[in-house]
């Protein structure tokens, strides 16, 4: 199933807005991508196919610097608000979930306030730079203070699972994808093909929508 394509202005430039519409939606989840990949990721892809059929829209976005061609992303600022020009041309009448994988993440967390947000989805987020755990990125994931689901590879050099503390807030819930990286690729030989981490991803994500955001009448 093919989205519906429209190009958006923001302040850093066009960006791409791809939605996937259920008939009868209980929510609307914006999701944008990371600093080293766009919105064909295979995470981002699955679920825009499968959550319209279980009654939650799917909207991705392309951020300016991807769709101008360039390889790197900008500083966080000019994320946030490319992502905040996005979802103003939303106009949703559902509760809204904001989320995306790795920087696109991190960007879902530091703007989900202010875009009037229900929830905020962390696919892959990068609790710190690969090998720097001293450089810790869990208050910027907490200072949503919104309802999270945090869904983490079980190999993410970027943040492994168990680096999560023990006393998170009851407002954070934690899937984790086994044997998973931080694209959710798993081994080989791992506990699960490629299909079934995916299926993971697909299946505690529309689990906690349902919980935490439409089933509470968010919005």
């Amino acid at each position: 199933m093919s989205g519906v394509e429209r190009i958006v202005p923001t302040p850093q430039g066009e960006a791409r807005l791809v939605t996937h519409r259920s008939r009868h939606p209980v929510a609307t989840l914006l999701l944008s991508h990371g600093a080293g990949g766009g919105i064909e990721a295979p995470d981002l892809q699955a679920l825009a196919h499968a959550l319209p059929r279980a009654g939650v829209s799917v909207v991705l976005l392309e951020q300016p610097w991807r769709r101008a061609g360039r390889r790197l992303a900008g500083p966080p600022a000019t994320l946030d608000s490319a992502l905040q020009a996005a979802s103003d041309q939303l106009r949703v009448r559902t509760p809204l979930v904001v989320g995306g994988r790795s920087a696109g993440a991190r960007s879902a967390a530091r703007t989900a306030r202010r875009l009037g947000a229900s929830g905020v989805l962390a696919l892959a987020f990068p609790l710190h730079p690969p090998g720097r755990p001293e450089r810790s990125r869990l208050d910027e994931l907490l200072g949503a203070g919104l309802p999270t689901l945090v869904v983490q590879g079980e190999r993410d050099p970027f943040g492994r699972p168990e680096e999560l503390p023990d006393d998170l807030p009851p407002t954070v819930d934690v899937c984790v994808v086994p044997g998973g990286d931080h694209s959710f690729k798993v081994p080989a030989r791992g506990p699960l093909s490629a299909e079934e981490a995916l299926a993971v991803v697909v299946e505690a994500t529309l689990e906690w929508i349902v919980r935490e955001v439409a089933g509470n009448g968010a919005g």
